[in-house]
């Protein structure tokens, strides 16, 4: 039941969320033990950046994957690899998660690390 709720959240946010070469869309996937992030041209129908704390290189800098503090470095982390690749303005897609616990401190700690949303 509480998959279903998300999803359907999910589909209700994707209707008003558009993501574009220029802002593309940030959409944040949390599992127990990892979180991931990609930015997705919804236009374009292409992943422009895509990372994850499972990944073995981020691993090592993060260690566990599931609590507030590895979701605040790879924020910036992932905030960093964007801002290389031209990006400085995105569109923020919680996925249906609530916007608390290590959604939000993914979300701040990319706006701290300049991407703007």
């Amino acid at each position: 039941m509480r998959l279903k709720g998300r999803k359907a959240r999910h589909k209700r946010i994707r209707k008003k969320l558009i993501g574009t070469e220029a802002k593309p869309r940030l959409c944040v996937f949390r599992s127990l033990q990892n979180v991931s992030a990609q930015l997705v041209d919804d236009i374009n129908s292409k992943t422009i950046l895509s990372m994850s704390t499972s990944n073995p290189k981020l691993k090592s800098q993060i260690g566990y994957g599931g609590n507030l503090k590895a979701a605040q470095n790879f924020g910036e982390i992932f905030a960093k690899e964007a801002i290389k690749k031209g990006i400085n303005a995105i569109v923020f897609d919680r996925a249906g998660y609530k916007y608390h616990g290590r959604v939000k401190t993914l979300a701040e700690s990319c706006r701290k690390a300049g991407l703007k949303f």
